[in-house]
């Protein structure tokens, strides 16, 4: 890869980055696991994100790309958002059947991720159909990055799919109708204040890619618009498509690398095939 996070390292030296990368992105999607397993009944959304918080800081998480989400029953398909602080965190409880999903971005030992986790308390039919056919926006996503096409033609193609299949674009609400966008190395301060939520390290790095990437032609977010009309800049990306059905949403969020190789396979790959969405779809086959 020839981005300011791979520039110039070793074959060692790059997989050894990646571990780090893969690392924290197996952290958080642990946390999410186990804060699943303790939802019940009458638990907010509020304290959901508090109990992701802990977790991690128990494990030593110290700063963050953006502070836990959680999202409850048509929340999850961000019904009627309008405005970003709809995002955050409400007093929604938790009811038997209701859909939810986890959504955090840790920094650990200056390695970030960005995972999203969808589940239900108990079975709730649509939104298991949901993560079902996410899988092929895995595969769709993959093979078009791979083939060097343009991150807004890859977002058209995302969007064509979800229509076939009967959904709504949810991602399309997020800030810039993002489905996903770069992360890299955070350097470790004793003291990382944030901004809204969001760790001002990692908005730092964020707003130093969007001025090197407009310099250059391309945005470190992957958006339905112009700026977004170039090739996958190598680089590491947090993709997350969502699908909406009814006020029922579903998504996965995970690391997604992206080199300068010549190589289809080595071009483009997931970072980690091991992930609770990943797992769910090989044992359901």
């Amino acid at each position: 890869m020839t981005t300011a996070l791979t520039s110039g390292l070793s074959a060692a030296a790059l997989s050894a980055e990646l571990d780090g990368f893969r690392q924290v992105q197996r952290l958080a999607y642990e946390c999410a696991e186990a804060v699943a397993a303790q939802l019940k009944p009458g638990v907010t959304e509020r304290e959901a994100a508090r109990m992701q918080r802990e977790w991690l800081g128990a494990r030593g998480v110290r700063d963050w790309f953006h502070l836990p989400f959680a999202w409850f029953g048509d929340r999850t398909a961000f019904v009627n958002f309008r405005v970003p602080l709809q995002f955050f965190p409400t007093n929604r409880r938790l009811e038997p059947g209701m859909p939810f999903i986890l959504d955090m971005a840790p920094v650990h030992r200056g390695h970030t991720a960005d995972i999203g986790y969808s589940g239900s308390l108990g079975i709730n039919p649509v939104q298991n159909k949901l993560m079902a056919d996410l899988e092929a926006h895995r595969e769709l996503i993959l093979r078009e990055v791979r083939e060097r096409r343009s991150l807004r033609e890859i977002y058209e193609d995302v969007d064509r799919l979800m229509v076939r299949q009967g959904y709504a674009n949810r991602h399309r609400a997020y800030p810039f109708g993002v489905i996903a966008h770069k992360v890299d190395r955070v350097r470790e301060r004793r003291f990382s204040p944030r901004l809204f939520g969001f760790g001002t390290q990692s908005l730092k790095g964020l707003a130093a890619d969007a001025l090197h990437g407009h310099r250059e032609g391309w945005s470190p977010l992957w958006s339905p618009y112009r700026f977004s009309d170039h090739p996958p800049q190598p680089g590491l990306w947090a993709v997350e498509p969502h699908l909406g059905f009814r006020g029922t949403g579903a998504k996965f969020e995970e690391i997604l690398v992206v080199t300068d190789s010549r190589d289809p396979e080595e071009s483009a790959f997931w970072l980690d095939d091991d992930l609770p969405h990943v797992r769910r779809w090989t044992e359901e086959k």
